[in-house]
C-alpha cells in the first residue's frame, strides 16, 4: 500500500503579481469641520487637534487632507466613531435621537500649529 508512504512532488509555480492600480482619492471633503469644544481646546496645548470627518474616511485620508489644507504633516492620527443613539429627554419623557459622528485626533510634532479661525 503506497498511499501513506509515497511522497508527492511539490510543483513550484512562480506567481506574477500584477501591479496595483492606485485609485485617486477625493480628499476635498474628508474634513467636515474642526471640533471647537472645551475638551478639544484643551488638547491644542499638547499639539492635538480634533476634527469632525466623514464616516467613510480613513486615517490616511485625514492625514492627506491635513497636509493639503493646513500644510503640516501629522505624526499620528486616531479616529473615533460615535454611534447614533436614542436618549430619554428629561422633560415629558420624550425620546430624542442623537446623531452619530466620526472624529479624528490629529497629533502634530512640537512646533507645528494649525490656525482654527
Amino acid at each position: 500500500m503506497g498511499i501513506f508512504g509515497s511522497k508527492k512532488e511539490e510543483k513550484t509555480v512562480e506567481k506574477k503579481e500584477a501591479p496595483r492600480a492606485v485609485a485617486p482619492r477625493d480628499i476635498s471633503g474628508v474634513i467636515i469641520r474642526p471640533r471647537v469644544t472645551e475638551k478639544a481646546l484643551l488638547g491644542v496645548d499638547n499639539n492635538v487637534y480634533t476634527f469632525e470627518i466623514r464616516r467613510d474616511a480613513s486615517k490616511y485620508d485625514v492625514r492627506d487632507a491635513v497636509k493639503e489644507l493646513y500644510g503640516v504633516t501629522p505624526v499620528k492620527v486616531r479616529t473615533v466613531t460615535q454611534q447614533p443613539r436614542r436618549v430619554m429627554k428629561r422633560t415629558k419623557g420624550r425620546v430624542i435621537g442623537v446623531k452619530g459622528l466620526k472624529k479624528a485626533y490629529v497629533y502634530l510634532k512640537e512646533g507645528d500649529t494649525i490656525t482654527l479661525a
